[in-house]
């Protein structure tokens, strides 16, 4: 496995597990409170900001514990990782419709700003999803 693609697998477990435990806090402090009343904010932003470490700090971590032969980019990783943000940026593009839907209706910030985190989570993971499947079946 090369060292792109052990990024990519980190990328994609981070970005799940960061959302899903963000999910679980937002959900938690609902505890019979309607949804946009709870206190998204501070959440989102240590998710956000947990996930960015962890992924620093799991490619390390994946590299420790198996290295790679090389830590150079080939022309076959340039090609996957740019058709992988290429598909990830249509999916943001088309899912933003949603937060920009809900700001024009005039919903609530809590709506709008889970709107758009989720947005940001589906293209990481549909981007990282179509890079590992070009690694193994190729483009």
């Amino acid at each position: 496995m090369s060292y792109e693609e052990k990024g990519v697998w980190v990328y994609l477990v981070v970005s799940l597990g960061a959302y899903g435990v963000y999910l679980a806090v937002i959900l938690g402090r609902a505890d019979g409170v309607p949804l946009s009343e709870v206190a998204y904010v501070p959440p989102m932003l240590w998710s956000i900001g947990i996930a960015v470490a962890a992924t620093v700090v799991g490619r390390v971590a994946v590299e420790i514990v198996r290295p790679s032969e090389s830590h150079r980019s080939d022309p076959r990783d340039k090609e996957i990782n740019r058709f992988g943000e290429y598909v990830a940026g249509v999916v943001f593009a088309v899912v933003m419709v949603v937060p920009l839907g809900l700001a024009m209706a005039e919903a609530d910030h809590f709506w709008i700003a889970n709107a758009m985190y989720t947005a940001f989570v589906l293209a990481a993971l549909v981007g990282s999803g179509v890079k590992l499947v070009a690694y193994r079946r190729g483009l």
